[in-house]
């Protein structure tokens, strides 16, 4: 069992449930699997599944005394009652990206404290690439790590100042009404497309400075990438531009703005 006092070592347990639930992502990936439907009509997977059965397993054993809000558990109706602390699992994000056979698929496990993201990972299989921060120690860092492998060393990543044309990273899988608009009316004119919440990652990498979404997602869609992005000096906003918070009614997100250096204009004028 792992104190939520001891930082460093809960950070550890949860980027290796991340690590082991990508590879069980991953052997999905390889071996295929059916594809099957929600309620919502979203494709869900065995390896979506899988992944969220080792998780739940794992912080059940590092972290007992913390409630868990996994979307496969919350599709299925087992929600729990959260209080001041609480992790949001995504065994999957980015399940369309995984049926169409591309690479753009993460593991997500993020903790929530008093509304905000303050400990996230982000593990993406299929680009052997793993992102994981802590807001309290002010830091976060990627590195290298193939399915089934070791993890290369960590290198510390920061957003960067927005100094030239910044660039937007936005969703392969979904059009959002008033985004053009918006960005055109920041001069953002460099934009990169990119699944699941590899966006955040490409933002607190400084590989890119602002990810806008007008259209809805869930909490556990944001809450890791959101995480390591805080960690790396960058920040969130709804749609006012006040800062973006967690344990919102159904665990449901509006639009928002993660950005680095980048000073964003509110979304709210462009929604429609």
């Amino acid at each position: 069992m792992t104190d939520i006092t001891d930082r460093p070592a809960l950070l550890a347990a949860i980027v290796a449930l991340a690590e082991a639930g990508g590879d069980i992502v991953w052997r999905h990936f390889t071996a295929g699997c059916a594809v099957m439907h929600k309620s919502d009509e979203s494709p869900v997977t065995a390896a979506d599944r899988d992944a969220e059965a080792a998780i739940l397993a794992g912080l059940a054993i590092v972290a007992p005394a913390i409630p868990v809000v996994a979307e496969e558990q919350a599709a299925a109706g087992d929600i729990p009652a959260v209080a001041d602390a609480f992790f949001l699992v995504d065994p999957l994000d980015g399940t369309k990206e995984f049926v169409r056979r591309g690479d753009d698929f993460t593991v997500n496990i993020a903790l929530v404290e008093h509304g905000v993201p303050t400990m996230g990972v982000v593990y993406a299989p299929a680009r052997d690439a793993l992102y994981w921060g802590d807001v309290a120690q002010g830091a976060a860092w990627t590195a290298a790590r193939a399915p089934g492998g070791d993890r290369g060393a960590a290198q510390p990543i920061r957003v960067r100042r927005c100094g030239g044309k910044p660039c937007a990273v936005a969703s392969k899988s979904h059009a959002m009404p008033g985004l053009d608009e918006w960005l055109d009316a920041g001069g953002v004119s460099e934009r990169v497309a990119v699944g699941s919440s590899l966006k955040f990652a490409l933002v607190a990498c400084g590989e890119a400075d602002v990810y806008p979404r007008t259209g809805p997602t869930m909490e556990w869609d944001t809450a890791a990438g959101d995480a390591v992005l805080r960690a790396a000096g960058g920040r969130t906003l709804d749609v006012d531009g006040a800062p973006f918070t967690y344990g919102k009614p159904g665990y449901r997100n509006a639009g928002f703005v993660a950005t680095g250096g980048y000073q964003p204009a509110p979304l709210r004028p462009y929604l429609r």
